[in-house]
């Protein structure tokens, strides 16, 4: 019974893994299918929070899920959907606002745990990201530094959950980190980091959101059990 209510959890997931294994072979191949792809992404992902709606408490987490998810979506399509404007900060902003997202949801909803000393090398590594690319990013080194404050922000606190959710904080660090590399040091970067730029990224984000929703499952799933107890 348990490994069935498991099966059946990961079916709504079966949209977005299959796109994501489309759009990274799209990518890797150059083939056609590597835009339309990635605009699926975040809406498919999106399909088990959608699903799991009447489910999920606080309904306030399901909005900051949600939330991340769209603002994510923004700053993939950035470029398609606002032509006019610098594409590399609209990226920043959208994205900066998904990882703020992010972040209230770990703090407030999902955290388990203390912070792990461990984080502290998302500190090390945000330094070393400002050393070795911020003579290389001209105006935007503010936001850039910025941006890298929050994305170190969202992996530390993402530590403070269950591992699903850890692991995809990583993941979309790494996700960012490579991209860092392949906007502002492109002629060191070889072929392959393309392809391994989206394949963190949705990883990272497919483990956040799967993490996310265990979680939120099981908190409602326990206070519902409390509140039969206590009417017992």
């Amino acid at each position: 019974m348990q490994s069935r209510t498991r099966i059946s959890a990961l079916w709504p997931f079966a949209p977005y893994v299959l796109v994501s294994l489309v759009h990274v072979i799209a990518l890797a191949t150059g083939s056609a299918l590597t835009t339309p792809t990635k605009a699926l992404l975040m809406p498919f992902l999106a399909i088990p929070v959608i699903l799991d709606w009447r489910r999920l408490a606080p309904r306030g987490a399901a909005v900051l899920l949600l939330a991340a998810l769209f603002f994510s979506w923004l700053g993939d399509e950035a470029g398609l959907f606002f032509p006019f404007a610098p594409e590399l900060p609209l990226m920043l902003g959208f994205f900066g606002i998904a990882h703020v997202a992010y972040i209230t949801l770990f703090l407030r909803h999902l955290r388990i745990r203390p912070l792990p000393l461990w984080t502290l090398v998302y500190v090390i590594w945000w330094l070393l990201m400002i050393l070795v690319l911020g003579p290389h990013t001209g105006s935007l080194l503010g936001a850039v530094g910025a941006y890298g404050v929050i994305l170190a922000g969202t992996a530390a606190t993402s530590a403070r959950c269950r591992p699903l959710v850890a692991w995809g904080g990583v993941f979309f660090l790494a996700s960012d980190s490579i991209l860092a590399f392949r906007l502002f040091l492109s002629e060191v970067m070889p072929g392959w980091t393309s392809p391994a730029v989206m394949v963190t990224y949705t990883l990272g984000q497919g483990l956040i959101v799967a993490g996310a929703l265990l979680s939120l499952q099981r908190q409602r799933a326990d206070a519902q059990a409390g509140l039969a107890e206590v009417r017992v």
